[in-house]
């Protein structure tokens, strides 16, 4: 089981998998390790010897140390910055669109279409239609 390092959720089911076979913390902690690699590796090494008490322990410095790596969530904002480029067809660019929608959770489908509407090059827009 690889846990990426930046995720408090990948430590969720780190714990949810490891429920499967054992409820000892301790445990917990000395498999934590091989689960990390590159920086999160190098970071649990550095830990000073004995700092580590409980699993709790551990989950709480590892969260604290990597939280400005946690993935932020887009939102609605984020379709204010795309437009269709000049030579891109609108098919390419409706993909393009929709892409990023798909990742904004909980995007009102009026939202959408408002910053879709300005986001169009109106004379493309024009000429796919009447194609």
């Amino acid at each position: 089981m690889h846990i990426h390092y930046s995720s408090i959720y990948n430590i969720n089911a780190y714990v949810s998998q490891l429920t499967l076979f054992t409820t000892y913390g301790y445990i917990y902690c000395k498999v934590f390790l091989t689960s990390l690699r590159e920086a999160a590796l190098s970071w649990f090494t550095r830990l000073p010897p004995g700092s580590i008490d409980l699993f709790i322990t551990l989950k709480a410095k590892f969260v604290a140390q990597f939280a400005t790596s946690k993935p932020h969530q887009m939102t609605s904002v984020a379709l204010v910055n795309i437009q269709q480029e000049k030579e891109e067809s609108l098919k390419a660019f409706m993909a393009r669109f929709g892409q990023v929608t798909l990742s904004i959770r909980g995007l009102l489908p009026e939202v959408a279409m408002a910053y879709l509407i300005t986001a169009l090059r109106p004379e493309l827009f024009a000429d796919s239609l009447a194609m």
